[in-house]
């Protein structure tokens, strides 16, 4: 899977999921791309917009990416999430564990300057 990766700022990283659906059929491919930026950078933001299916292995495979920028007190953000997947979140609790913005910019305003 190819992710789009733009780093606004030192330690930033925004990444594009390209694909509608983040479920078991993809899910390999998603882990082995996103690992390395979760590593390099300390605060992540994903966007979301493109994507309109999200299964618990989807859901998994964020997880991961969490406990790997939390592990060195960095953040991930999501943005863009369209009403159904931020549904699936709000459902399962996972809402109260990422932090969701509507928007890009609503993301990176809340990153402190540096």
């Amino acid at each position: 899977m190819k992710l789009a990766i733009t780093s606004p700022r030192p330690g930033v990283a925004i990444v594009a999921i390209p694909t509608e659906n983040l479920d078991a059929s993809n899910v390999k491919e998603f882990r082995e791309a996103i690992m390395p930026v979760v590593q390099e950078y300390d605060t992540v933001l994903v966007d979301m917009t493109a994507t309109k299916f999200v299964d618990s292995s989807g859901l998994g495979a964020l997880l991961a990416c969490l406990r790997t920028v939390n592990n060195k007190n960095g953040s991930i953000r999501l943005f863009g999430l369209c009403r159904t997947v931020r549904a699936l979140f709000e459902l399962v609790r996972m809402h109260r564990i990422f932090e969701i913005y509507e928007t890009e910019s609503a993301a990176l305003e809340t990153l402190p300057q540096g």
